[in-house]
């Protein structure tokens, strides 16, 4: 009986005036503030995606930044703690320096230094949007952080940095590729660790993101054995992956396409490459 009802739902919904109802009623919910934190849609680019979008500061605003100031900088949550393990490894091991991709105000330089032992002299530059790069500076001199440095140009040519970190941001960034940055690199990190990132077992693809209010945003999700051979083609190798069970991708209209958990990486450059 139960079997009989589901195939008689599925083909009213599969009629075209309840298929264009049932598609109008959840872009109308995804762009609602009700919508925060959910989906939507299939493209093939940022461009498409931006195209079906409202105008929107994606993240190049200050709401968030200021939220962090009075959050992220002073916990850390579960999904941090194998960044945590990999930078103290990197540390040991001589590393100085962070190249750190949508770190945001220093959420990461302020949380983990609670829990770290921080090298003498570390330097550490964030990547970020014009407006949090001007907030992070300031929040850097007041916290009296004088390795800490921003700035608002993604350009892997010039970086000289021993550690690459980007947690829940590389998705974000148009051309957030992780293997061709790192082979735009001249100066390679030795270590590469990225955090609560979409990857899946399905082809690449674009959705879009309601990121806060009247605030949205293109998303990557990736192929994971893609991601991974890009960075492998790039000289680096595999050394941990864990799971983020608190970040999950439901897209709907797309079960295929949808995931229960985020991944973490950590990458290692190899000594032959």
């Amino acid at each position: 009986m139960n079997s009989v009802a589901t195939r008689i739902r599925n083909r009213v919904k599969s009629l075209p005036l309840v298929r264009d109802q049932l598609k109008r009623r959840r872009i109308a919910g995804f762009l609602s503030p009700d919508g925060f934190a959910t989906y939507y849609g299939v493209f093939r680019s940022f461009e498409e995606a931006r195209r079906f979008l409202p105008p929107s500061p994606e993240f190049d605003q200050l709401d968030t930044a200021q939220a962090y100031e009075h959050e992220r900088m002073h916990q850390v949550f579960c999904y941090d703690y194998p960044v945590m393990h990999w930078l103290g490894e990197a540390f040991r091991a001589g590393a100085r320096s962070v190249y750190d991709i949508g770190g945001s105000i220093g959420v990461h330089y302020f949380a983990y230094r609670r829990y770290l032992r921080y090298p003498a002299a570390l330097t550490w530059e964030i990547c970020e949007t014009p407006r949090v790069v001007k907030a992070g500076r300031e929040i850097a001199r007041r916290e009296e952080a004088p390795g800490l440095s921003f700035t608002d140009a993604l350009d892997p040519s010039r970086v000289r940095a021993d550690v690459w970190i980007s947690a829940g941001a590389l998705q974000y960034i148009e051309n957030g590729y992780l293997g061709e940055l790192l082979a735009a690199c001249p100066h390679p990190p030795g270590y590469v660790i990225v955090n609560k990132l979409p990857l899946y077992v399905g082809d690449d693809f674009v959705t879009t993101q309601n990121v806060g209010p009247r605030m949205f945003a293109p998303v990557h999700v990736y192929n994971r054995a893609r991601f991974i051979r890009a960075a492998e083609a790039a000289g680096f190798g595999l050394a941990d992956a864990w799971d983020v069970p608190e970040r999950e991708l439901r897209l709907p209209g797309h079960p295929e396409r949808s995931f229960p958990r985020f991944s973490g990486l950590c990458l290692h450059q190899m000594k032959d490459a």
